[in-house]
């Protein structure tokens, strides 16, 4: 019986031992969250898109600058006027429209979709699916970024 009190108190040790060195080992993760931002004179042009058009809220706004939230919170951009004397010379110039987009992932991408047709907003692709699982379509912020709506689904098994 004390040979078995034995093994079992140096086992207990053991893995007290090996898991207090995993609390050791395990480095602390830091949180890190993306905002997008777009230099642009068209402030008022964006937040009238993202708000109405894809039910995006309002986190900040002045009147050099706007923060804007998904419908969850779960992200967010922004929009800054360019060379507002309030910012450095390196966030002064205004972006030029061209080789940026977005990709918003939707539960229901067919609902999204005839939801803007219905505004009458300009689909500059068609809903469609593709070989690797996506189900999308895409539009264009006033600022000429594209907009890529998108229900991901698994590939099909070959």
């Amino acid at each position: 019986m004390k040979n078995r009190t034995l093994i079992l108190l140096i086992l207990l040790f053991l893995c007290g031992n090996v898991f207090s060195q995993n609390k050791l080992n395990h480095k602390k993760q830091h949180t890190m969250k993306l905002n997008a931002g777009i230099v642009t004179d068209k402030i008022a042009e964006s937040k009238a898109f993202y708000t109405k058009i894809l039910n995006f809220g309002i986190t900040f706004e002045n009147e050099f600058y706007l923060l804007l939230h998904t419908p969850d919170k779960s992200s967010e951009i922004s929009f800054l006027l360019p060379n507002h004397p309030s910012q450095q010379s390196f966030f002064h110039k205004p972006f030029l429209g061209q080789g940026m987009y977005l990709t918003i992932e939707v539960d229901n991408v067919d609902e999204i979709y005839e939801r803007i047709k219905k505004q009458n907003i300009s689909i500059k692709i068609e809903i469609r699916n593709e070989p690797w699982g996506d189900r999308h379509f895409a539009i264009e912020d006033p600022n000429g970024v594209g907009i890529d709506i998108v229900t991901y689904a698994p590939q099909d098994e070959k």
